[in-house]
């Protein structure tokens, strides 16, 4: 198979830490690559992603708007990266029963592009200590909100690291969260 018929994924992940979410996409992506979906994992921690501004000059435009943000940051270049892509999958840990902040941000700042998500697929992992609360409403809603097919999520608690690494129903889950996910990714 060529390479241009592979499909490509952006993994997202929102933690400020390596940890369980982490790992938990991490196992997604083995699974992915295994059935011969490309994924580039981005690590949010790791990048300058200024806050939205909530300016609305990416709107200019309307559904035709230009994709590019006036704050000159790294999120320019991932706009395209996500436009490309068949699908998305958005890992956080929870805080106060939501996503984190840094996933947030990246959600809100991908403003400029969203009509282009439509159409595409979307999952998510979310790993808490004590509850998952609406964190994984919280993904799909923004998946409805950019008209992206929300295939599924897998949800764990844990209370230290690298906890979920040693949960052998976890990694099973995963593995069934990829498998449907290649899936979705091959559907017409």
């Amino acid at each position: 198979m060529a390479s241009e018929e592979y499909k490509k994924v952006i993994v997202v992940n929102g933690s400020p830490r390596k940890g369980n979410t982490e790992w938990m996409l991490g196992k997604l992506v083995e699974v992915l690559e295994d059935k011969g979906v490309q994924a580039k994992t981005i690590f949010l921690r790791k990048l300058n992603i200024q806050f939205c501004t909530g300016c609305l000059a990416c709107e200019a435009g309307g559904v035709n708007r230009k994709g590019v943000c006036k704050l000159d940051d790294y999120m320019n270049s991932i706009y395209p990266e996500l436009l490309k892509a068949d699908g998305c999958i958005m890992g956080t840990p929870v805080y106060f029963e939501m996503i984190s902040g840094l996933l947030k941000n990246f959600m809100d700042r991908t403003c400029p592009i969203w009509p282009g998500l439509a159409g595409k697929k979307m999952c998510g992992v979310a790993v808490a200590e004590e509850g998952i609360g609406k964190a994984i409403d919280n993904l799909k809603t923004y998946a409805r909100v950019c008209q992206m097919q929300y295939v599924g999520s897998v949800t764990t608690l844990a209370k230290t690291p690298r906890q979920t690494s040693r949960d052998i129903k976890l990694a099973k889950k995963l593995e069934h969260l990829a498998g449907k996910f290649v899936i979705a990714l091959n559907e017409a």
